[in-house]
């Protein structure tokens, strides 16, 4: 099968920073499905992976988020049978899904949103695992649409995580969402997707949140850049109230919640598969519930550019833009070359 992979922590400028490569048919067993890959789309821990691997390793495949059709089922498999189309992340710790085929444990894996192409839905599971988990489970924001009087404060709205994060905040809790954008089109994007007020994260965030009459917040998610906007969020939380992360920051002083006895939540949405956990099918329920919410017209993708089929050299552009930090909302890849 064809496959693209990292040989090692080379910059993505380099072409041999991922390589077009033919690789073995896996085969599905246990609760393993076999999946034809029909669209990919590229996430910062793409980027993340490839700058951390061993350069005396073997190559990896990257990728985790995929829409396919089930090849085949292994004997454990009871959610999905062969000809279903599917949407998933995948595990971080098994070969990614830049590939013809990948097998990839059913009980993370959701039914494809029947309105959407693979394309459209390829860019949606990692990011609504992500906001899912992190709403849900780690800042225990209530699902409740009736209005609370609670401020959640998404800072990175446009990204990949902050535009399924606006649209899951609106359609499934009554807070009012504010988001963080720095450029007229980012803004422009969070603001389509539902949020109610936008600031701009490289201003006086205290000073805009007071002017919107928002001063304190109950729930800060924070998607990037974390060490950086860390006095903006200290300052911004309320009393008792809750951070969420999700990047890889640099040191920064927690310390200045603790008078408001905030407390701060790490998500990681690989956790689950990595370690086995018991509830490792939480994953299928949520992707499950995203999909129908997407088919009942509540929620819609994130895709804002495809990038040709899944090769090396637009999988090296998709990452440039990544790492460019401009990217806005999911970059896909769709098919292999013919």
């Amino acid at each position: 099968m064809r496959a693209i992979v990292a040989p090692g922590p080379l910059p993505t400028e380099d072409k041999n920073s991922l390589q077009d490569v033919t690789l073995p048919e896996p085969r599905a067993e246990g609760h393993d499905l076999l999946v034809r890959v029909a669209a990919v789309s590229v996430n910062p821990v793409d980027i993340k992976v490839r700058s951390r691997l061993d350069p005396a390793g073997p190559p990896k495949v990257l990728g985790w988020d995929a829409a396919g059709t089930v090849l085949a089922a292994g004997p454990a498999c009871t959610l999905f049978r062969p000809g279903e189309a599917v949407f998933y992340a995948g595990a971080i710790d098994r070969p990614g899904c830049d590939s013809e085929l990948h097998l990839v444990d059913e009980r993370i894996v959701g039914p494809k949103p029947a309105s959407l192409s693979m394309a459209q839905a390829a860019a949606l599971p990692l990011t609504s695992i992500t906001a899912w988990e992190m709403l849900f489970e780690g800042l225990q924001v209530p699902r409740d649409k009736c209005a609370s009087g609670d401020a959640l404060l998404l800072v990175g709205g446009a990204g990949g995580v902050g535009s399924i994060t606006i649209q899951l905040a609106r359609a499934l809790t009554g807070l009012r969402v504010i988001a963080t954008a720095s450029r007229p089109e980012t803004r422009a994007w969070c603001l389509s997707l539902g949020a109610h007020e936008v600031v701009d994260h490289h201003g006086d965030v205290a000073a805009q949140l007071a002017a919107i009459g928002a001063a304190q917040v109950r729930y800060v998610f924070s998607t990037n850049a974390t060490d950086q906007h860390w006095p903006a969020i200290a300052a911004a939380l309320a009393p008792r109230g809750r951070v969420g992360l999700i990047d890889d920051p640099g040191p920064f002083n927690i310390s200045l919640i603790k008078r408001k006895s905030g407390s701060l939540h790490w998500e990681f949405m690989f956790t689950r598969p990595m370690f086995g956990l018991p509830d490792i099918a939480e994953q299928h329920r949520l992707l499950a519930e995203v999909a129908a919410m997407v088919d009942a017209g509540v929620i819609r993708t994130t895709l804002t550019e495809t990038m040709g089929p899944i090769t090396a050299a637009n999988l090296r552009r998709a990452h440039a833009l990544i790492e460019s930090g401009k990217a806005r909302g999911k970059i896909v890849l769709e098919g292999f070359p013919t």
